[in-house]
């Protein structure tokens, strides 16, 4: 979505209406994604966060409605989205801990250092070139097509990361494989995988996969986490990471 790009917009609520997130109607567009992502991480007053490709805020903001006294820096490449993150976190009262930046992930701005934040949060984009047709709207194309390969992305997320900090990723469930190989060069263990059933007998569709550097704790496979009963509605434990902030794991 370039800037200066007219775009219409929702109103959308998480987290049991406790967030209210405007974002583009017919761009990128987050669901229950960034909320199990948030809800990943160990976050303890203090602590810095770096959400990289952090879209309009909701893992972010997610993140700062769970825990006091953390601040979270978010980067983004598309300037309408950026400008909707800091409009949001203005709107639910989290303007003064929650930094939106503009930049590249392969050439960060000053605002984003190597070895700096206890913890990185990421979506990448789920798709490799010419394995689908490009959403036809530009800021959702962004989003969901590679233009970093999966393996960079995850190699630059690290680079972030302070000595033992951790890295959290939730992706689609069929490319679990390319994120382990990702991950697998680098200096990285105690990998937890956590899949995400969407319903009972069902393959996981996602995954989050955490990782921490410089630590050498072999790689686990979670249970993970049933979404769905067989009619739709959300599990009990769904619901409450989704609506009352109950953490993942």
């Amino acid at each position: 979505m370039p800037a200066g790009e007219p775009f219409s917009t929702s109103e959308d609520h998480f987290l049991g209406g406790r967030l209210v997130i405007r974002q583009p109607v017919n761009g990128y567009r987050a669901g229950s994604d960034p909320m199990f992502l948030a809800a990943a991480v160990p976050t303890r007053p203090g602590d810095h966060v770096l959400d990289v490709g952090c879209g309009v805020g909701t893992a972010s903001l997610s993140l700062l409605a769970r825990v006091d006294g953390v601040r979270v820096t978010g980067l983004e490449l598309q300037p309408g989205l950026a400008d909707l993150a800091r409009a949001n976190a203005e709107a639910n009262g989290f303007a003064d801990s929650f930094q939106v930046v503009e930049g590249c992930l392969t050439e960060p701005p000053p605002e984003t250092p190597y070895h700096h934040f206890d913890h990185v949060i990421t979506n990448p984009p789920w798709y490799e070139p010419g394995t689908i047709r490009p959403p036809a709207a530009e800021s959702k194309a962004i989003g969901h097509m590679e233009e970093v390969e999966l393996a960079q992305w995850l190699k630059q997320a690290v680079r972030f990361l302070k000595p033992k900090g951790r890295l959290f990723v939730v992706h689609r469930a069929d490319r679990l494989g390319d994120i382990l190989a990702g991950l697998l060069p680098l200096k990285v263990g105690e990998i937890r995988v956590f899949p995400l059933w969407p319903k009972q007998g069902k393959a996981a569709t996602r995954v989050v996969v955490a990782a921490r550097k410089d630590a050498k704790t072999p790689l686990e496979v979670l249970p993970g986490l049933l979404l769905h009963h067989a009619d739709g509605t959300y599990t009990d434990k769904a619901d409450d990471i989704l609506r009352r902030a109950a953490a993942l794991f």
